[in-house]
């Protein structure tokens, strides 16, 4: 199996475009330690032809381009991409897709709460089934494994897990719309298992580590864990008010319950951390922070890596 980071980012992307916190303002200076990141976006192969990709990110057309895997080939409009799994509704994880309206036949896997969302809610996402056969809308239940397969008919041999996260629909959902909606489709992780056996995790947002989710994160190979805020209170020391990591959605690094301690742990999973905040100062290749999480065991996420398993 083939695994692309595109994008490592959180939302807003490395630096945040209406953001001079330390981090952003010293890359815009030249003197960080460290890279620019986009919006997080994966993609996954087995042939490393046909590619799926986890979420559709709002940087996803520059993504594309600088991936050369994901250039159209075999014909004028024929693209390997063949298909998105998506985990959530929030606008970083989905806005990508309007990105994909050239007629592109794909394959698209979401809950039916998603999907009521996205089609039922928004009219602009009628733009992916302007013509018959543009967008197949495949429904994905919590814990039930899928194929991962296209409307062209390929099989990738790839089959997905998804793994209830989180009852809170993104902040955008009205009230009254997420009470008919089912609690837990509304944030999934996933588990992507190739025909050898080999198991990735992708969990860009996890709010709080359970047993029944230890247990499944050292069943797999590679681990591509939430990487948003190092601290709980981090936006609150940046920007003087705000939500706390945990009230929105993020369980943090540091701290005796934070990720890095309660994942310490996994010893068979190659661990990398995405989904990295720009006020995240694990992405300062200088911090103690950054020493830290890798003294720990894990990797900072950077756009472009592949990992093969």
């Amino acid at each position: 199996m083939h695994v692309k980071i595109l994008g490592s980012a959180a939302g807003g992307a490395f630096p945040q475009w209406n953001c001079a916190c330390r981090n952003c303002a010293s890359l815009r200076g030249g003197t960080f330690k460290g890279t620019a990141r986009t919006q997080t976006q994966v993609a996954v192969s087995e042939d490393g032809r046909s590619w799926f990709l986890l979420g559709a990110s709002p940087d996803l057309r520059a993504q594309i381009e600088a991936t050369p895997q994901l250039h159209p080939r075999d014909g004028v409009r024929r693209s390997p991409i063949a298909g998105v799994v998506l985990t959530n509704a929030d606008i970083d994880h989905v806005l990508g897709l309007l990105l994909l309206r050239e007629l592109q036949p794909l394959c698209v896997y979401a809950t039916a709460s998603i999907r009521r969302i996205l089609q039922e809610d928004n009219s602009m996402f009628a733009m992916l089934n302007r013509v018959a056969d543009q967008v197949q809308w495949a429904d994905i239940v919590p814990r039930e494994s899928f194929s991962l397969d296209s409307v062209r008919g390929i099989v990738s041999g790839l089959t997905c897990e998804p793994v209830p996260l989180d009852t809170r629909y993104s902040a955008y959902v009205s009230k009254e719309r997420a009470a008919q909606l089912v609690a837990g489709e509304a944030l999934l992780g996933l588990i992507i298992e190739a025909p050898s056996g080999k198991r990735m995790a992708f969990m860009p947002a996890v709010p709080k580590i359970d047993d029944d989710l230890l247990k499944c994160l050292d069943s797999t190979d590679l681990v591509l864990f939430d990487g948003t805020f190092w601290s709980d209170d981090e936006l609150i020391q940046v920007q003087g008010g705000g939500h706390t990591a945990r009230q929105m959605g993020h369980i943090p690094l540091s701290s005796p319950r934070g990720s890095l301690q309660q994942l310490a742990g996994l010893k068979r999973p190659r661990k990398i951390f995405l989904h990295i905040n720009n006020t995240n100062p694990i992405l300062d290749s200088s911090s103690t922070q950054y020493r830290e999480a890798l003294a720990a065991g894990w990797q900072i996420a950077e756009d472009g890596w592949q990992i093969d398993l």
